[in-house]
């Protein structure tokens, strides 16, 4: 046991961080989700893009202020903690760990899928065999999981990257024997068809083919420079959501008609068509795999750091924050394997009711999270003293000005849903999940109360120092 390492290893290189903060953002949401966006608001969809980038830059701009401040594996579960105290660790740590756990089962499923493609079997076979090997990728070493999220990464980026090539002279006349032409941004019922109000309540649909770009910070704790990782991916959020998102959705409204594109297929692979490239289906599902795949990739690499964390706090069994000879959490990435074959059993078993029900359970998870960020931020900042805010190196923008609107712009999304047909069933579920794990909480502090009683005049001071140093115990 002596040579067990007592932390995790910091084996994590600047260039795993970078592509790893860059793979966050770009997911089978833009390159299938965006579909029902531009199908919806016709070309104004990229504005609902950036709209929901503005909010996701805040977000992210706010969490990398307290993670330069204080890199550790837990991250803003962690800072809640110091924040708000055990409850809010503990409520945010679970419902993250929640959102990436059932993130992973349902992107293994999608994988499944998607090879049936070109492999003839059943594709609960396939979806297990996806969730076994990336189980085994994280298993290997946190390296190990950073080289496969960076080549996954690569490969999305160069896809991106090589579209917007492709796009950008086909639609400014520099494809041959095509003029230039943008008329598909107003030639069926205006830049706006059917108003601006779909426009905003498209932010509701937004947000979630957005969410990843905070995986950097988990990550950064395992690495040699952390603040310096932390620090470069928060910067770089910006223009991976202006050209990644807003530009490929602009040229792909001025490329297909918008009334061309269907729900829940490609509007990548209808683009490719209209421009001529031939074998537009398989290039994409071949892309669209490979972003399932780094999305379960990080999914349990994420659920594993954050249930790590929560064993180390107390709010999980203790035997779950165990490390192996490598350092990696086994115990962690194995209940996440078991979740992701129950996962994988609901979606055989009971597709439209169990695996939907769980799925849509964590829709809007990610949005409370996101609040608990900018509103642990705000805390964290105004009580600081002048002189401590002075010296930090990575400072959130027109701070509280900025905060604000971040926590006022996820409020509104999180209100808004009620209104969406399509999201009115998450919103619910999620505030059922996070009614669960209030009331785990509760029972939490009921048994240790139970069984270890504390002076009344030394409780909030054990609360306190338990939560100086979020991750800091092996």
């Amino acid at each position: 046991m002596s040579d067990q390492p007592k932390a995790l290893q910091k084996t994590l290189k600047q260039r795993h961080l970078s592509m790893i903060a860059i793979g966050g953002v770009i997911g089978a949401g833009l390159f299938v989700g965006s579909s029902a966006l531009l199908h919806a608001s016709g070309p104004a969809a990229f504005l609902s893009y950036g709209i929901t980038g503005f909010l996701v830059v805040l977000v992210v701009r706010m969490l990398g202020e307290m993670a330069v401040a204080n890199p550790s594996t837990g991250s803003f579960a962690g800072y809640a903690r110091t924040a708000f105290g055990g409850g809010a660790g503990f409520v945010t740590g679970w419902l993250y760990w929640f959102l990436w756990v059932v993130c992973a089962g349902a992107e293994a499923v999608v994988g499944g899928k998607l090879m049936q493609r070109w492999i003839d079997l059943p594709s609960w076979v396939m979806t297990l065999a996806l969730m076994l090997l990336m189980v085994a990728v994280n298993l290997r070493s946190v390296a190990n999981f950073g080289e496969f999220e960076y080549w996954f990464a690569g490969i999305k980026v160069a896809a991106i990257v090589a579209f917007l090539a492709l796009g950008g002279a086909f639609v400014f006349g520099l494809w041959p024997g095509h003029r230039a032409d943008v008329t598909n941004l107003t030639a069926f019922g205006g830049f706006a068809p059917n108003g601006w109000t779909i426009v905003l309540s498209g932010v509701v649909v937004a947000v979630f083919s957005m969410v990843g770009p905070e995986i950097a910070t988990i990550a950064a704790a395992e690495s040699a420079e952390p603040e310096k990782a932390v620090a470069k991916a928060a910067n770089s959020v910006i223009w991976r959501v202006g050209v990644f998102y807003i530009g490929s959705v602009l040229l792909l409204a001025a490329i297909v008609p918008w009334t061309e594109i269907e729900v829940g297929q490609s509007p990548f692979v209808a683009a490719l068509d209209v421009m001529g490239i031939p074998g537009g289906p398989d290039i994409m599902n071949a892309v669209v795999l490979v972003a399932v795949l780094s999305c379960l990739n990080s999914g349990l690499y994420t659920s594993s750091r954050m249930l790590f964390v929560l064993a180390q706090e107390g709010d999980a069994p203790r035997g779950i924050a165990r490390l192996d000879r490598r350092g990696v959490p086994r115990n962690s990435i194995l209940v996440a394997l078991l979740v992701g074959f129950a996962c994988v059993a609901l979606d055989y078993f009971s597709p439209e009711t169990a695996f939907a029900f769980l799925v849509n359970a964590s829709g809007a998870t990610i949005l409370m999270v996101y609040l608990m960020i900018a509103l642990t931020q705000i805390r964290m900042r105004t009580t600081m003293g002048r002189e401590q805010a002075g010296k930090l190196r990575f400072k959130m923008w027109l701070f509280p000005y900025l905060s604000y609107v971040a926590v006022a712009g996820i409020v509104a999304v999180l209100v808004s849903m009620f209104f969406v047909d399509s999201t009115r069933s998450q919103i619910v579920l999620s505030l059922g999940a996070l009614a669960v794990t209030l009331i785990a909480y509760r029972a939490r502090r009921r048994s240790n109360d139970t069984s270890a009683p504390v002076p009344a005049e030394s409780g909030v001071t054990t609360d306190a120092s338990h939560s100086a140093a979020p991750g800091g115990r092996a």
